[in-house]
């Protein structure tokens, strides 16, 4: 362990307004890695120059952290401060990145499948001899696919035609 570590890592903690753990060697900071999830993984640079392999398991197992290798006695309290602000902003940044990004596609599946309800209703509804309880419902659900494409659009803020089917199924 690098002489004054702990000292470095408070203060750095303090200023930062987040937790530092910090393992005595490879042993230990596989056990913290799969105790539970970080942000950011430091591994010192002269560890993964003496222990290679060492390094490559801990980069496999760190998970959603974002890995920083860097050399601490050279770094300074400061660079390594400003180095783990800007891990931690990559960090957040990925993550809201793959929020939108999920966000997208469940809205992009939930939008198909409107339009397809509302698309196969209205195809129903135009075949002939419908029994007059089976056409009523076919409007309904026509009109409740039209209904949550409208909402769906309301809340994209897009126009309703872009997209999706559109029109009044009811006609």
């Amino acid at each position: 362990m690098i002489e004054g570590m702990d000292q470095k890592a408070e203060e750095i903690a303090e200023h930062l307004g987040v937790t530092i753990e910090i393992a005595s060697g490879r042993a230990a900071a596989l056990r913290l890695v799969e105790r539970k999830p970080y942000s950011v993984v430091v591994l010192d640079q002269m560890l993964a120059d003496t222990d290679p392999q060492g390094a490559d398991l801990l980069w496999t197992q760190c998970g959603l952290a974002v890995p920083l290798q860097i050399s601490l006695p050279i770094a300074g309290t400061m660079r390594l401060e400003r180095d783990l602000r800007t891990a931690l902003a990559r960090r957040a940044r990925e993550q809201e990145l793959a929020r939108l990004a999920a966000s997208a596609a469940v809205d992009g599946d939930i939008r198909n499948a409107v339009t397809a309800f509302l698309l196969e209703s209205r195809l129903a509804l135009q075949e002939n001899d419908i029994p007059p309880q089976i056409e009523s419902r076919l409007r309904t659900m026509a009109g409740i696919a039209d209904r949550l494409r409208t909402n769906l659009e309301k809340s994209r803020g897009a126009s309703p035609d872009r997209g999706m089917a559109s029109g009044n199924p009811l006609k």
